[in-house]
């Protein structure tokens, strides 16, 4: 089953010409789908349109969240409540075009695992929109190591298995392709067609850009340190305790060779500042080790991720050993 999920807020005038297309466009291909229209938290008469289109098409999924609480919460509800083995998330504003969504399929069945949308031609504002999401782009791939032209593009194509188990959380949407990676998906991008907004205004502004940037110094510290933190903590704990040190010294050299008094420097309170600040990282790292562990040993979730097996029993290597223990 195929399922387009759809994040509105304040599309009331989009929504019933995007459903049309939408219908139009997977009605053809001769399999399952499902719409579903996840309302976040709209006040311009979007539920009751959503509502209404829903009566009449069983093949449409409503869900109206109780308050706006963004993008990335909206698509989150909508892969929550997505039952096809493909999901392909779209922006509810009439920009994207659905006419696109054949295409996303065919690159799937080429052995894909996430087809990811390219505004090639955007047709948003070139200093507002236009150049800052360029640079985003460029940043996001270099730090990321997932090279794409267009992370904010909403219009891809998930495999479901891909992004199993994926939480999203403040602006992450955009990087789900990213995650994707994480768990050995094969991703490609295509130019898909995107128009002019056609109603309303858009939601985002500059400050949406630096929301990115921070949201990417979390996605690279989880790739790289999620699960061993006491690298990034103890690493700033000694280079702390290495200042430390050579500032106690430097202090001490001054004192006793040079006749300085402690007092006319700063090197003991930056000695002090700096031991105190490494012996800190150091037990924060010691912290984070034990959460992480009790994360990982309390919901039994693995540390590595299977492609495939072959002549192995399917169940867990627990279960295996708790029959033995029998």
């Amino acid at each position: 089953m195929i399922s387009v999920t759809v994040p509105v807020f304040n599309e009331a005038d989009s929504i019933p010409i995007l459903y049309e297309k939408i219908r139009g466009a997977l009605q053809p291909l001769g399999r399952a789908w499902e719409l579903v229209l996840v309302n976040d938290g709209s006040d311009d008469g979007s539920q009751e349109v959503m509502d209404r289109i829903a009566s009449g098409d069983p093949l449409v999924k409503v869900i109206h969240l109780r308050r706006n609480f963004g993008q990335t919460a909206a698509m989150m509800a909508g892969f929550d409540h997505a039952e096809g083995d493909i999901i392909i998330p779209m922006d509810g504003d009439l920009q994207n075009d659905p006419a696109d969504i054949p295409r996303l399929l065919q690159e799937l069945e080429r052995g894909f695992d996430v087809v990811s949308g390219w505004r090639k031609h955007r047709r948003d504002g070139p200093l507002t929109r236009n150049l800052p999401s360029w640079i985003a782009n460029r940043f996001i791939s270099v730090i990321s190591g997932v090279h794409l032209h267009d992370y904010g593009c909403s219009l891809k194509a998930y495999r479901r298995s891909v992004i199993k188990g994926v939480k999203l959380y403040g602006e992450m949407h955009r990087f789900v392709p990213i995650y994707a990676t994480w768990n050995g998906a094969q991703v490609t991008e295509i130019p898909v067609t995107h128009y002019p907004r056609r109603f309303g205004t858009s939601k985002y502004g500059l400050t949406r850009t630096f929301k990115v940037i921070l949201d990417l110094l979390v996605v690279k510290f989880l790739s790289k340190y999620a699960q061993k933190p006491m690298y990034v903590f103890g690493g700033f704990g000694l280079g702390s305790l290495a200042v430390s040190v050579l500032c106690g010294l430097w202090a001490t050299y001054l004192k006793l060779v040079d006749g300085i008094s402690l007092v006319q420097t700063p090197l003991p309170l930056l000695f002090v500042f700096t031991g105190v600040t490494g012996v800190m990282c150091i037990l924060m790292g010691l912290l984070a080790e034990l959460l992480t562990r009790t994360y990982h040993e309390s919901q039994d979730k693995p540390v590595y991720l299977i492609r495939a097996t072959r002549n192995v029993d399917a169940r867990s290597p627990f279960r295996r050993l708790a029959d033995v223990r029998r």
